[in-house]
């Protein structure tokens, strides 16, 4: 018999508290735990509950105890192994910095943690490296992760330095609490000025590190996105995107779906780079002329704003951060070369 199975797990001895959000309704408890925290298994999770080291509303429960939306969950985690992803001495940008947490600017080309073979050069592994506290209730290879960008996408996020703030800040992401704020380049003219694009997604069919629209039902779960056009050009339109939903490449996959793809997005037809031929014959010439044709080769969306209630003190915050250079430079290309008569 395993040790997991053999003997009770020690506990922490400070309770996370937690309040039931309205999609897990009618999920029992130790399945709940376990979505919100899948560093653990369900066994640990039953062996605390039968522990009483889990209550839902200030009583214990059995594991089969179906949650209701607003009881009030109190649980204290089993404690885990020092097994924690090795600290890399990596650059990053602290945008903002206090006892509970941290908000960063990550770079494009940065991988938020490790996965499929991608172990290094992680934003985790700078995280262990930069700070000295971070949470793990998300996994041992997800320190401080709370949400996550694509690698090429750039932009704000914010990290938890402990297990009570990852909590609170993930139950505000739960409840859509939370407002984000992304700044993109399409292709093509975006016909209305603002307008929501609401879907169903779900994992291609085929290719299962893609995401298409589909029909509701079921694994489909519902995307919302506002856009808001912020300039258009001749070929291109530079966006505002509000997403209320956070599915995975939701924002690349709403845009391709209304035939405007982002620019530079590989994956989903907004082709493997922009270059300055792209935009005019003029652009063209001048490219030759100073040897610098690429505009830019990442998809170009930017994380640009982020909203949300400070777990601690409950004060709000807002934090923004300016487009990335190859963003910029791309703008001031098509600011040059592609503006309407």
């Amino acid at each position: 018999m395993s040790d997991e199975l053999s003997s009770p797990p020690e506990l922490s001895s400070e309770p996370i508290e937690i309040t039931v959000e309205a999609r897990a309704h009618g999920w029992r408890i130790d399945h709940y735990l376990c979505r919100l925290y899948p560093n653990y298994t369900r066994v640990l999770f039953q062996k605390a509950i039968k522990q009483e080291a889990v209550l839902v509303n200030g009583l214990p429960v059995k594991a089969a105890r179906r949650m209701r939306v607003n009881d009030r969950v109190s649980v204290r985690l089993p404690e885990m192994p020092d097994n924690q992803l090795p600290p890399e001495d990596i650059p990053i940008d602290i945008v903002y910095e206090d006892d509970w947490i941290a908000v960063i600017n990550k770079p494009s080309d940065m991988i938020v943690h490790p996965g499929k073979g991608n172990y290094a050069g992680t934003l985790a592994g700078a995280l262990q490296h930069h700070f000295d506290q971070l949470s793990d209730v998300a996994g041992q290879y997800r320190p401080g992760i709370v949400h996550r960008l694509d690698r090429n996408t750039s932009g704000i996020m914010v990290v938890a330095k402990d297990n009570q703030v990852h909590a609170k800040l993930s139950a505000q992401f739960e409840k859509r609490e939370v407002q984000k704020e992304y700044r993109a380049i399409v292709w093509g003219r975006v016909e209305f000025d603002t307008d929501y694009i609401d879907t169903f997604m779900c994992v291609h069919p085929r290719a299962r590190e893609k995401m298409i629209v589909c029909d509701e039902g079921g694994n489909a779960r519902n995307a919302f996105t506002y856009y808001e056009v912020i300039e258009r050009y001749k070929a291109f339109t530079y966006v505002k995107l509000k997403p209320r939903t956070g599915r995975t490449h939701q924002l690349r996959v709403h845009m391709q779906h209304i035939g405007h793809s982002i620019v530079a997005d590989r994956v989903y037809g907004g082709r493997i780079a922009l270059k300055m031929k792209d935009l005019s014959v003029e652009a063209e010439a001048a490219a030759v002329e100073q040897e610098s044709d690429v505009l830019i080769e990442r998809q170009a969306l930017h994380a640009y704003c982020l909203e949300f209630s400070h777990p601690q003190s409950g004060k709000p915050m807002k934090f923004e951060a300016p487009l990335p250079e190859d963003m910029e430079k791309t703008l001031a290309a098509l600011d040059q070369y592609q503006k309407e008569e």
